[in-house]
């Protein structure tokens, strides 16, 4: 095994006992980035000399003995939509190819102060917006396990990056499932706080919980240990929530009531993953001490869903797109024009039908520890077309149509995780989230570290690996970009 192949909770332990350089890790992490980036893309820029730079110095500090961080020596992967301090930023645009940020967003610079080596940036569509992983800054992101395939997005390239070894943490965001959809896709953890958990100084629509910051990596213990450092209660987030670190203990998976949900009621999924669903549900719910088919009521939820996100996307986006028309992206314009359709009374009561299925949900947690169901309901497509045209024949209408067995839980503002659940019917990576009590993430993180476990032990259900060998074989990269 390389040292980019270790976990990132053993990489650090063996950091700490002086058994690991990180300059040892950071070199094996450059070198896998170059023999497999190539194919899938999944890392776009690099500050490498001042990676070793910091490397060098946490090597020193380990020798002298000094107290080290949480983070101390482990390469991380920052999402390519974040400010970096001297490492490009572009936000997958056009606009600021040539950008490098003087000043580290606030998760970032706290991210560095936890001991992390910030060196490199992973791939994203442009301004976040899209299911898939293309942008015309750095083109389309491969699935690390078929390269024709799409990786997910937005968070796609982080989690390519994850799948391959090139990093033993990544950052990620997630509104419509930006974290948990690629993390399914490419076989590894990807953990929506609740928001607030991972405080934020740059959310234009601060008071929204639509959007979060969050933690991937390979395991749920590893997503935990970046939980942990992530996590803050920067005023400058006016959501801004203290963890409850009394829930940071292990979890008896013996004593949990357990909800399952093929399609929280609504949410498009072929059949054939329905059934892949039963089949691993079978192999590990014995562990468990209740285990009910049971779905909240979320009644008009695509709906509540679909406004709110306009709304959003109307701040965000329609007042630079009146100073800087038409430079802000395909899928960012396509999204103004349909948010266009929706009045202020649309948002007015789909903000108190929000607040309802909120409140319906709060009372279905208090029967169950956690609901699990499948995190996307469809296999990877092949990565130039932005989204699956139809899910179980029936055609989509846009880009999030598709993921609602992730917007659904998003509008409820409870932590989730994606964590690997073996292969699908096509041979592809398959993930199961689960969902926890709003603002008991570490409970949830430490429930997905235990199953995980149990998951472990069987073929069917363990966390499957891309071939490395293979991706390194393959020399053209494919930069088309994706079809309307």
């Amino acid at each position: 095994m390389q040292a980019c192949d270790l976990s990132a909770a053993e990489a650090r332990r063996m950091i700490g006992t002086k058994d690991l350089s990180p300059v040892e890790l950071l070199d094996s992490c450059l070198s896998r980035i170059d023999a497999v980036n190539a194919p899938v893309n999944g890392v776009v820029a690099i500050a490498r000399e001042a990676a070793f730079e910091r490397a060098r110095a946490d090597e020193a500090a380990v020798i002298a003995g000094e107290d080290l961080t949480p983070l101390h020596g482990l390469p991380i992967g920052i999402k390519d939509l974040i400010d970096t301090a001297g490492l490009t930023t572009t936000y997958g645009s056009e606009m600021f190819r040539n950008q490098v940020p003087d000043e580290d967003e606030a998760l970032v610079a706290n991210l560095r102060a936890k001991g992390a080596n910030v060196f490199a940036k992973t791939n994203t569509p442009e301004h976040g917006a899209g299911g898939n992983t293309f942008n015309p800054v750095y083109g389309v992101s491969g699935n690390p396990f078929s390269p024709a395939l799409t990786c997910g997005g937005s968070s796609g390239g982080s989690a390519i990056a994850l799948a391959t070894g090139m990093m033993p943490l990544a950052h990620g965001s997630d509104n419509a499932g930006s974290l948990r959809i690629p993390a399914s896709f490419c076989g590894v953890v990807g953990m929506r706080p609740t928001a607030g958990i991972v405080a934020s100084d740059r959310r234009m629509i601060g008071l929204s919980h639509l959007p979060v910051q969050g933690p991937m990596a390979r395991t749920s213990e590893d997503a935990l240990l970046l939980l942990r450092a992530m996590a803050t209660s920067d005023p400058m987030d006016p959501l801004a929530t203290p963890m409850d670190w009394s829930l940071d203990r292990p979890v008896d998976l013996a004593g949990l009531r357990i909800a399952t949900s093929e399609d929280l009621g609504f949410a498009p999924i072929e059949d054939s993953l329905r059934q892949v669903f039963r089949d691993r549900l079978s192999c590990f719910t014995q562990v468990f001490r209740d285990v009910a088919s049971d779905t909240p009521d979320l009644g008009n939820v695509q709906w509540t869903y679909e406004v709110l996100r306009a709304a959003n996307y109307l701040g965000m986006f329609s007042k630079r797109e009146r100073e800087q028309p038409g430079k802000w992206g395909r899928l960012v314009a396509q999204n103004l024009e349909h948010a266009a359709r929706f009045t202020v009374g649309d948002v007015g009561q789909a903000m108190a039908d929000q607040t309802e299925i909120y409140r319906r949900a709060q009372r279905f947690f208090q029967t169950y520890d956690i609901l699990i169901t499948p995190t996307v309901g469809v296999s990877p497509w092949p990565k130039h077309e932005v989204y699956p045209a139809k899910v179980n024949g029936k055609p989509m209408a846009n880009y999030f149509e598709y993921v609602g067995l992730t917007y659904g839980i998003t509008l409820l503002n409870h932590p989730a995780i994606s964590i690997p659940c073996g292969v699908d019917h096509a041979g592809m990576p398959f993930g199961i989230q689960l969902v926890g009590r709003r603002n008991e993430d570490l409970k949830l993180m430490h429930v997905a570290c235990a199953l995980e476990e149990v998951l472990a032990r069987n073929p069917l259900t363990a966390r499957p690996v891309p071939d490395i060998a293979a991706l390194g074989a393959v020399t053209v990269r494919d930069e088309m970009e994706p079809v309307a």
